[in-house]
């Protein structure tokens, strides 16, 4: 299936009051689960597949964020891999990448490039 223009779209992820400071929270986007984080202490909002390739968990909405020499992260609650919040990159030395997707906050709310 190709990807046209028109496909893609931003969509209306949720309300900014719903996703805890410097944290994150998943939302279901075209049928897929979403992660945005909302790092508070940069004043910095981005999103991620909520999919741990690692051992294929939906849990790094719940991961802790943080920054390795400036480079924002997350990192999986269950096992510690961490990635990149802006490049999706593996920063644990693992042959592992998430999608990320662009984000922006307009009135409230959070939007997802899909």
């Amino acid at each position: 299936m190709v990807t046209t223009e028109k496909d893609i779209k931003w969509k209306k992820a949720c309300k900014t009051e719903n996703v805890p400071e410097n944290g994150g929270a998943c939302v279901l986007l075209e049928e897929e689960q979403v992660a945005v984080f909302n790092f508070t202490s940069k004043n910095e909002w981005y999103a991620t597949q909520n999919l741990c390739p690692h051992k294929m968990q939906m849990i790094l909405s719940r991961g802790i964020i943080g920054t390795t020499q400036e480079e924002p992260k997350v990192a999986c609650p269950f096992h510690k891999k961490t990635f990149s919040l802006k490049s999706g990159e593996c920063l644990s030395g693992d042959d592992y990448s998430i999608k990320v997707y662009p984000i922006k906050i307009e009135d409230g709310f959070v939007y997802v490039l899909i």
